[in-house]
């Protein structure tokens, strides 16, 4: 489980330029910027994902909260959390406390966020959804990372991001 910040303003990943000639690109403007917690699901290769306007303690309480509608009742299960600044606040602490019996939290060593397999899903997610492509508007951006979280729950989709789990 982690959260991620997506900037409007277009970055290129790649692109052809003729030799001596810089590529111009057109920009809204203003940065502005799209919040997305999420979590990855080990098992099925599948993520839960939230936007959000801010990444703070009540966005994630509120994840938390969607999360309980996929998880299993009749066992727990392990949530990976890095040492974020809201993952240990009052709330966010409180919350967990509260929501022990429906899962354990595996907190990782301090700067080791890499660790986390989601961070791998954020790469790839920005990589197919926002690199490379110009938005006018954050809707227009949350519909293009909308997209590649619904192509990751399809088994089949050449988008999905897979794991090798050996």
């Amino acid at each position: 489980m982690d959260e991620t910040t997506i900037g409007l303003l277009c970055y290129l990943v790649r692109c052809w330029m003729r030799k001596g000639q810089q590529k111009r690109l057109a920009t809204p403007g203003q940065q502005q910027w799209l919040h997305c917690f999420g979590a990855y699901n080990w098992r099925t290769d599948e993520v839960v994902a939230m936007p959000a306007k801010q990444k703070n303690a009540e966005a994630f309480r509120d994840f938390l909260e969607l999360l309980l509608t996929f998880l299993p009742s009749d066992r727990p299960t392990v949530f990976v959390l890095d040492n974020a600044s809201i993952h240990h606040s009052q709330m966010s602490q409180a919350m967990l406390a509260y929501l022990e019996d429906h899962f354990l939290v595996y907190w990782l060593p301090k700067y080791c966020s890499d660790l986390n397999p989601i961070e791998r899903f954020w790469r790839h997610l920005k990589a197919l959804a926002c690199a490379d492509h110009f938005f006018a508007t954050i809707p227009q951006l949350l519909a293009s990372v909308q997209l590649t979280l619904d192509n990751q729950t399809h088994l089949t989709h050449p988008d999905r991001l897979t794991f090798s789990k050996s």
